[in-house]
């Protein structure tokens, strides 16, 4: 038998990314207590040396691993914004993590391999890959839930999301195995040609979308399986639930265009009506329980499925400007949830947490300027221009409009007027209302510059969208 060697550039920086994680795993444990900020910047490290690699890259569609692996426009993007996110992650967590003795080296080892479990998935041209990133993912998500074992509820949010998560699992592999009984193949191009080839949809094949669909839309934590997602946000650390409620969204965004839009579009039809279902329940479930929530957390966790359900939208249209318009909301969202999550962790300090949506009564008066951006963040997540989630509203409204599909726009945007209420509440804490507590903001100087620029871009990039916009055409554009 011949052995053709596979062309291992387009993989170089998982490569990359996987030995360094394994270096730093090793560092720290030598490293000791005093020396374990050499973990911390040698993490920034790999991320920086990450985009360079990534960057460095052909950009045209490469595939290898005897069709496991490509690398293409829409893998370098999200890649490269992936490594921006982690990185923002890590240095808003920092401070956070070192005040509550919670500094350690698992916290960016596990980051790394869970973003490693991203860049899988973001690259997947086969069934088996696509699974093995999402379970490296998963673990890795698992374990940095329960990373704190001192606090119960920390720990229970784990369990909770680990049983689920099996669950999910099991359907989604479940559904490719299906998949591969019908069509012979694992490698998603040939699955797009066997379905184009067949003219019509199998019941099985049908059946196996169903599986598919349900495990993916657990991963998105989209209505009806999304149980687990309030309950995480509000059990676990805030730095987790940053990483958590921020990178994984990525990974789920483009499993549904990898899986979905390119291996099974010729069976649009059928899973187009399952995600309207799921799409219009995540709007109307995130928008209308977010209002009763008194934890920021949880609430961000049902923002989060509101926004899941907007995501859906252009994914639902099924044609190429309407998985642009995704990739753009999901790209918003991703920023706008980062600053949030940054937020919440500038106000806290050691022996308070900072997660009550009461605890920014009076954030006027204490800081005049992370008031105003957090009123960025808000204004941006409720969708009001200039900002930027109002062009990822629009995009996707308009995306649907396109394929003749009025009436799920009109109550795309009533939800989107409901959401404004929780949204809006928090801006008038922080106006309008009052509080007994002056601390001083704390953070060092790199969280709040950052932070602060993270919610300048909300502003900057609703004024000028149209690079962002640029960037999801170009990746879309095989």
């Amino acid at each position: 038998m011949n052995f053709t060697a596979p062309a291992f550039a387009p993989a170089i920086p998982e490569m990359f990314v996987f030995g360094m994680a394994c270096f730093i795993l090793l560092v720290d444990v030598y490293a000791g207590e005093r020396r374990r900020v050499v973990t911390y910047w040698l993490s920034l490290a790999t991320l920086a040396g990450a985009a360079w690699l990534t960057a460095s890259l052909t950009p045209t569609t490469q595939i290898t691993f005897d069709g496991m692996f490509v690398n293409d426009k829409l893998a370098q993007a999200l890649k490269l914004f992936t490594y921006v996110i982690t990185a923002a992650v890590f240095l808003y967590s920092r401070d956070y993590l070192q005040q509550r003795n919670q500094f350690k080296g698992e916290f960016y080892v596990l980051g790394l391999f869970g973003m490693l479990g991203v860049m899988i998935l973001i690259s997947a041209h086969s069934l088996l890959t696509l699974y093995i990133g999402l379970e490296l993912l998963s673990l890795c998500q698992y374990a940095l839930i329960a990373l704190d074992r001192d606090n119960g509820v920390a720990s229970e949010s784990a369990m909770k999301y680990f049983i689920l998560g099996a669950v999910a699992s099991a359907i989604l592999l479940y559904g490719m195995s299906i998949l591969y009984g019908i069509t012979g193949t694992l490698d998603l191009g040939q699955l797009a040609l066997f379905i184009a080839g067949t003219g019509f949809a199998q019941i099985g094949l049908i059946f196996a979308v169903g599986f598919v669909v349900v495990a993916l839309a657990f991963k998105f934590g989209a209505v009806p399986f999304h149980m687990w997602l309030p309950d995480v946000y509000e059990g676990a650390r805030t730095p987790i639930t940053l990483y958590v409620g921020s990178i994984p969204k990525i990974a789920a965004f483009v499993m549904f265009i990898r899986l979905l839009a390119q291996g099974l579009g010729g069976l649009h039809p059928s899973w187009e009506q399952m995600l309207i279902a799921i799409s219009v329940l995540s709007m109307a479930v995130g928008s209308v329980l977010a209002i009763a929530q008194t934890n920021m957390k949880r609430m961000l966790g049902y923002s989060t499925i509101s926004h899941v359900g907007y995501i859906l939208l252009g994914i639902l249209a099924g044609t190429q400007i309407g998985y642009e318009a995704a990739m753009f909301y999901t790209i918003t969202y991703v920023i706008m949830a980062t600053a949030a999550f940054g937020m919440v962790i500038l106000l806290s300090r050691r022996g308070f947490e900072g997660d009550m949506i009461a605890d920014f009564r009076g954030l006027n008066e204490r800081s005049p300027w992370f008031a105003a951006m957090m009123l960025c963040v808000m204004f941006g997540m409720t969708g009001a221009p200039p900002f930027l989630g109002f062009f990822a509203k629009l995009y996707v409204i308009e995306a649907v409009l396109n394929v003749g599909l009025v009436w799920l726009a009109v109550i795309a945007v009533l939800f989107a007027v409901i959401s404004a209420f929780y949204y809006l509440r928090v801006v008038k804490f922080m106006y309008f209302d009052h509080s007994d507590d002056k601390t001083p903001l704390e953070g060092g100087w790199d969280l709040k510059w950052v932070l602060s620029g993270n919610s300048l871009a909300i502003l900057a990039l609703g004024i000028a969208p149209a690079p962002l916009m640029a960037l999801c055409v170009h990746a879309f554009g095989f």
